[in-house]
């Protein structure tokens, strides 16, 4: 069996398989309150992606310079469709990447 397929069998009955992202960000201190703006105007639109099943923002409550996504995509192709999206590259690339000291992700395929 490919990993795709196992992906896309696999996980909790409710949810189906899929491809987990979880990234942490932490801001330059200066912006942070700037980059919780930015992802509150960003959060619903990627929420709305047909390939998203969960789509979750964080932001640490003992240093609001974290933050922390918890992204369940349908598969790969959904993940590439997010990173194309208008809004991926308006909030994200353009608004938010730049004003961070640290940028991490990791990906997950669900058991």
């Amino acid at each position: 069996m490919t990993e795709q397929a196992m992906n896309q069998e696999a996980g909790h009955p409710a949810i189906g398989g899929g491809l987990l992202v979880v990234a942490q960000w932490e801001a330059k201190a200066e912006e942070a309150d700037r980059i919780a703006e930015i992802l509150r105007g960003f959060l619903p639109q990627a929420q709305r992606e047909p390939g998203v099943k969960l789509f979750l923002i964080s932001r640490a409550k003992d240093n609001p310079a974290q933050f922390l996504f918890y992204e369940l995509f349908r598969d790969e192709h959904a993940f590439r469709a997010h990173q194309e999206s208008v809004h991926f590259k308006n909030y994200i690339a353009e608004q938010a990447l730049p004003l961070l000291t640290r940028r991490e992700r990791a990906q997950y395929a669900l058991l």
